[in-house]
């Protein structure tokens, strides 16, 4: 039994009420929130004037990409394209498993307890996920087979990867699309009935680029969501990724296929591919929304709280309207609508009686958190909070990280390698 005592507790329940008191973890899952606990504890961490929120649910990054930081800043599109596809195509497992180490750390030590992958060598990064302790929702790549470095048939893999993972504890097997692009009917149909079978989630590039949507359009007469409505690959287990070039047709039919996006701004912005998804639209027409980093090529950084809030001031500048995106809503998205997006809402996403102990605790004694009061909880954790706020991380009852230290991994050797294979890659 671990107490977590007198905290602010932002629950992010169906009321979304802000409690002070208690939180009662009894193995992997919560059994108390709010009364004072008065019995036996193994463990109790003293919390008062804090923060407890629920793990945040990073819906898309490429975490192994982690070691290649630097890489690829400031170039045009494509080159940067040109650059990462012939570095992807020559990695090893040891510089991936560092990189995903790397990344998990990175997450972990900012409050994210679950993150959405999509690569190839989901195998090898899984491992090193187990190792770290938080949750992956790996997504095998798919594309067609004339496109992929992969040895054998992407959806093949992407088969006997769930296959082998499915049981495993903090490992959830899904399914990948790289894009229209790289992806015929028969790759889209493969990959959509195959989640369908085994209720897996399906993490797909959509939409990302107008070089993308124009060229769908020669190739077939209709813009990317629209093509893949037409051939039945629309799916409510589908997180589309990017999503910011969209007519309002395609938002409605996402929609009524009950899909999910994952917004990923800050590399949208890097990357200069211009748009902005349109996030009003979304939640009007019932599309599930949810955030995402993308890698650490696109974005630099894997950081939720950065993300969470720069996605909110982009939809206020480009629609002038500062009502756009409150603060609850953007906790939302990192939230309760990740665990929806990844099919698991039923036990993520808040902090109630049943849940896995899926738990951050920040400081609440910070500077940049204070004045600290009920009523502006929610805007400090958006507006406010940082990444440096995170003390403790709990997943599943695990804890990972203890008064801002990484628990599972040797931070250090991580680090240090995560430089040597900098470098190698660079030389490559």
């Amino acid at each position: 039994m671990t107490v977590i005592r007198d905290a602010w507790i932002v629950t992010q329940d169906p009321s979304r009420r802000v409690l002070r008191g208690d939180v009662v973890v009894e193995g992997e899952r919560i059994v108390s929130v709010g009364p004072e606990y008065t019995g036996d504890a193994d463990e109790v961490i003293e919390a008062s004037g804090d923060i407890v929120m629920p793990g945040m649910i990073n819906t898309h990054t490429h975490v192994a990409m982690s070691v290649m930081k630097g890489v690829v800043d400031d170039l045009l599109f494509p080159d940067f394209l040109d650059k990462v596809f012939r570095i992807d195509s020559d990695r090893t497992d040891r510089d991936l498993d560092v990189g995903t180490k790397l990344g998990c750390m990175e997450m972990m030590r900012g409050g994210t307890t679950t993150f959405v992958d999509l690569y190839y060598s989901e195998d090898v990064i899984a491992e090193a996920t187990k190792a770290a302790g938080i949750r992956g929702v790996l997504c095998w790549c798919c594309l067609d087979e004339r496109y992929t470095t992969q040895k054998g048939n992407p959806l093949q893999n992407c088969r006997s990867f769930h296959s082998r993972f499915k049981r495993e504890r903090k490992i959830v097997p899904g399914v990948g699309l790289q894009g229209v692009y790289v992806c015929g009917e028969e790759t889209c149909l493969g990959a959509k009935e195959f989640s369908d079978a085994v209720d897996a989630p399906m993490n797909l590039h959509l939409s990302e680029t107008r070089e993308e949507v124009n060229n769908m359009k020669k190739a077939t007469g209709m813009r990317p969501a629209e093509w893949l409505n037409s051939i039945g690959a629309l799916s409510r287990r589908a997180i589309a990724a990017h999503s910011a070039w969209l007519t309002m047709n395609e938002v409605r039919l996402m929609g009524a296929a009950g899909m999910s996006v994952s917004m990923c701004p800050v590399s949208n912005m890097k990357l200069a591919t211009g748009g902005v998804a349109p996030v009003p639209e979304f939640l009007r027409e019932g599309v599930n929304v949810s955030i995402g980093t993308d890698g650490s090529t696109t974005n630099n950084s894997l950081d939720m709280f950065s993300e969470m809030k720069i996605l909110g001031l982009l939809q206020k500048s480009s629609r002038w309207d500062a009502t756009v995106a409150p603060a609850q809503t953007l906790l939302d998205f990192a939230t309760v609508n990740g665990a929806e997006a990844v099919g698991m809402g039923d036990v993520l996403g808040s902090i109630e009686p049943g849940k896995y102990a899926d738990l951050v605790i920040l400081d609440g004694h910070a500077p940049n958190m204070r004045p600290l009061v009920p009523e502006n909880i929610i805007a400090n954790i958006v507006y406010s909070a940082s990444s440096l706020n995170v003390r403790t991380v709990l997943c599943q009852g695990d804890a990972v990280v203890r008064d801002g230290a990484v628990q599972t991994l040797d931070a250090d050797e991580v680090m240090d390698a995560s430089e040597e294979i900098w470098r190698e890659l660079c030389m490559r």
